[in-house]
């Protein structure tokens, strides 16, 4: 029996699934559902996405062989959902032929110099970043926070943890420059660090270090004692 999707339970519906439950979760033909929007009058995208990969014998890879005159056969694939498909998985083709990008382990304090230098070690202003890592130590992103200056005001450490949380951040690594090419910290770098140190604490996401880079030096609040 046919049911609209707007009309399934909400964390059923393929988007609402992806946000509650995670992409993991989803099928094929859910996963599908999403690309191509909508289904016909008579059946669900899922429903839809359900025949189109039946006719490919469930195989991903055989699907991808599918002209886009071939899945505009389906009743409810014009060419722009067929065109989607196709783009949807030579992508994921494309992704398979690449190298999987080896993450930066941080190991010592040298390690954060050796990424962040070339960034903002030369830079004639000041610039605060944020290392994200995971519980094996690997640079999983990095982030601007601020440039021109840092005070209390203007890291945001709403905006640094709303980030860690988004990317299943552990822990953290503040870094900025002096452009004076002087290495110890200032007033306000220790205030800002005792203040992000203090928050990360509070939903258990170590700062790891706060590291002042210059174009040929750095210093580590970690290595210093400080922390």
């Amino acid at each position: 029996m046919y049911t609209p999707i707007n009309q399934w339970a909400e964390d059923d519906r393929p988007r609402e699934k992806f946000l509650i439950k995670g992409k993991s979760t989803l099928s094929d033909s859910e996963l599908l559902a999403i690309l191509i929007g909508s289904g016909s009058r008579n059946e669900s995208a899922v429903q839809l996405c359900q025949r189109i990969l039946a006719s490919a014998n469930n195989n991903l890879n055989q699907l991808g062989k599918l002209s886009i005159n071939q899945l505009t056969q389906f009743k409810g694939i014009g060419e722009a959902k067929a065109i989607s498909i196709a783009a949807a998985l030579e992508l994921g083709r494309r992704r398979r032929s690449e190298d999987v990008i080896e993450l930066d382990k941080i190991t010592s304090s040298r390690a954060v110099f050796n990424i962040m230098q070339p960034i903002i070690g030369e830079l004639p202003h000041e610039e605060f970043w944020i290392l994200y890592l995971n519980n094996s130590n690997k640079v999983i992103h990095k982030a601007q926070i601020s440039k021109g200056g840092i005070t209390g005001t203007v890291v945001d450490s709403r905006i640094i943890f709303k980030t860690a949380l988004e990317y299943n951040a552990t822990s953290l690594i503040l870094t900025h420059n002096h452009p004076s090419g002087k290495l110890a910290p200032s007033d306000a770098d220790r205030v800002v660090t005792k203040k992000l140190k203090l928050a990360g604490e509070q939903l258990d996401i170590l700062i790891l270090d706060h590291i002042i880079i210059t174009e040929i030096g750095f210093y580590s609040f970690k290595d210093s004692d400080i922390f």
